[in-house]
């Protein structure tokens, strides 16, 4: 016992010593500079550092900014993806034109947007014009992290055999990691939307003008005409996503997927002795094998075309027109990954694994496993198939529960919006800082950092897209990809300009601009006029990334570009 009162007496001796003049207590870590500093605002002043809405934690060393901005970027990643949640939402409710084409590109682009506008927005004109920089940083490195790490991976990921033709075979990956022996095709139409994306670089070489040509005057004319140029571009490229009908079709050849996917699984959780799934959620591979005997007639242990429209036709999708040819061509190419013209047994387990895992995921995006999720699944892609054929009618029984699917859109959106409004203001701060503290530019954290946190969501999605190795899907990838860096180049460097302008802010980013014009331009011819990309073209994409941060380094801090 006295030793327990004296190892006490000891401790409270050691956390007086601890307590400075000002009265903040000291934690033990506190000398090593990484405890995050909670005290009232004068006490934060004269800390070195100023609290972001006078509450949210601030520090002025290294290691707290480098905590903030994980935990800062985290909630910017949250914000995003519940972007994308009600905008899918939206989606089932409005249907794909005006939606799809207007609020779904603008809203994917938002954060980066509302990143951008709060770097230079708040502070004097000094303050702004040093933190703008963060917001160039988040454009460029957005840009080049999906044209370059995203792309490149997601050749990787959904690289296939090339046949004679250098055309990737979908669903067969046998050559492994073959430069020439393996990669990936694309469509015509997504090569289209690679020109638009290179397109879209006009603004930045309108405001680049005075620059090139070494000009005194017209930087602020400029700047005005390239904002016009850009906001003109982002309602044009809105127009051409809501009017072009390929992107419909294109969409609504993966919604009869989908659906036929949904009606096989909930047909065979109904008449399939044994469920699907375990009560964990896990696959019954047992009951998938039974479904398979069911639709395997004359017990070959394959499945041919005729066996599966069979089964198809004996689905009876009694809720939408769906033609059994069709139906019947989608699944044995989703299937037979062999491509002998029937479906063994292993890839019929494997083809149903995948529908359930996408079941799963599009249905719920908490990643929760419920009872009901083929239901749901179903209900859903009935519905958005249905939207996408323009069906509006009053027998048509809708989407399940409309009004609680529109509040929960709305709910959403609304969050998203509020989150990223909220936390793009401190992410920059803590951004700064860290610059301050460790001596790096802004620039470069910015460019490295940020793009993880307001594109990381899309990317995951786009990468799990990718690996299902089909044509169809990597060109809906592709074009997302593309369609992203377009908003980058549009709407986002619109933001930038008002706010540049509006603010009488100095328009001085040469190299950051070149970089982004190489980049898109370099990307952009690569993938106009070519629809199959061998392996080993994701090396470019891959070296353009660290030669991007190498040219702004070069010109900036060797050859004072800026």
């Amino acid at each position: 016992m006295p030793t327990r009162r004296l190892l006490l007496l000891h401790l409270l001796a050691v956390a007086g010593a601890a307590v400075p003049a000002d009265g903040r207590r000291l934690l033990p870590w506190d000398d090593a500079g990484a405890v995050l500093r909670l005290p009232s605002e004068a006490a934060a002043a004269a800390a070195g550092c100023e609290m972001t809405y006078g509450f949210l934690p601030c520090t002025d060393t290294a290691v707290g900014n480098m905590f903030l901005i994980l935990a800062y970027g985290f909630l910017m990643f949250k914000a995003a993806t519940y972007l994308s949640a009600g905008s899918e939402l939206l989606l089932q409710i409005l249907g794909p034109g005006i939606v799809g084409g207007l609020f779904l590109p603008i809203l994917g682009a938002l954060p980066d947007a509302m990143l951008i506008l709060v770097s230079g927005l708040s502070g004097s004109k000094e303050v702004a014009q040093s933190q703008v920089l963060i917001g160039m940083g988040l454009l460029a490195g957005s840009t080049v992290m999906l044209l370059t790490l995203l792309w490149g991976s997601c050749v990787v990921v959904g690289k296939c055999d090339l046949s004679e033709n250098s055309t990737a075979t979908d669903s067969r990956d046998t050559k492994g990691f073959s430069l020439f022996g393996s990669g990936v095709s694309t469509d015509v139409q997504t090569s289209y939307a690679a020109r638009i994306m290179a397109i879209s670089v006009l603004p930045f070489i309108i405001v680049q003008i005075p620059k090139i040509f070494r000009l005194h005057s017209g930087h602020h004319l400029t700047v005005l005409l390239g904002l016009i140029i850009a906001a003109l571009l982002v309602l044009a490229y809105c127009l051409y996503q809501i009017f072009q009908p390929w992107i419909q079709r294109r969409r609504l050849e993966y919604a009869r997927l989908k659906h036929v996917m949904s009606g096989v699984l909930r047909h065979a959780q109904m008449h399939v002795f044994g469920r699907l799934l375990d009560e964990d959620g896990s696959p019954n591979i047992s009951v998938i094998e039974k479904l398979f005997h069911k639709i395997d007639q004359d017990n070959d242990g394959k499945l041919e075309r005729g066996e599966l429209q069979a089964f198809i036709i004996g689905v009876k999708f009694e809720d939408i027109d769906l033609d059994s040819n069709v139906a019947a061509d989608q699944v044995m190419a989703d299937f037979d990954t062999s491509q002998n013209y029937a479906i063994e047994k292993e890839e019929f387990v494997n083809g149903i694994l995948r529908w359930l895992e996408e079941a799963k995921r599009s249905v719920s995006s908490s990643g929760a496993y419920s009872k009901k999720f083929l239901q749901d699944f179903h209900t859903r892609t009935r519905d958005e198939h249905n939207l996408l054929l323009g069906k509006d009618d009053e027998d048509d029984e809708g989407i399940e529960y409309p009004t609680w699917t529109c509040f929960k859109a709305i709910s959403l959106l609304l969050l998203g919006t509020a989150m990223a409004a909220a936390f793009a203001d401190p992410l920059v701060d803590a951004v700064h800082n860290f610059s301050n503290a460790t001596s790096i530019p802004s620039f470069f954290i910015s460019f490295i950092a940020m793009p993880l946190a307001t594109n990381s969501s899309e990317a995951v999605s786009a990468i799990i897209f990718a690996s299902r190795k089909k044509q169809r899907t990597l060109s809906l990838t592709f074009s997302e990809v593309y369609g992203g860096v377009t908003m980058n180049n549009t709407l986002c460097l619109a933001v930038f300009l008002a706010l540049v302008y509006t603010r009488g802010l100095t328009w001085d980013f040469s190299s950051e601009v070149l970089i982004i014009f190489l980049v898109c331009t370099i990307m952009g011819l690569f993938t106009s006029f070519r629809t199959n990309f061998p392996l080993w073209t994701c090396f470019i994409a891959y070296l353009l990334y660290p030669l991007s941060l190498i040219m702004v380094y070069v010109l900036d801090f060797k050859f004072g570009w800026s």
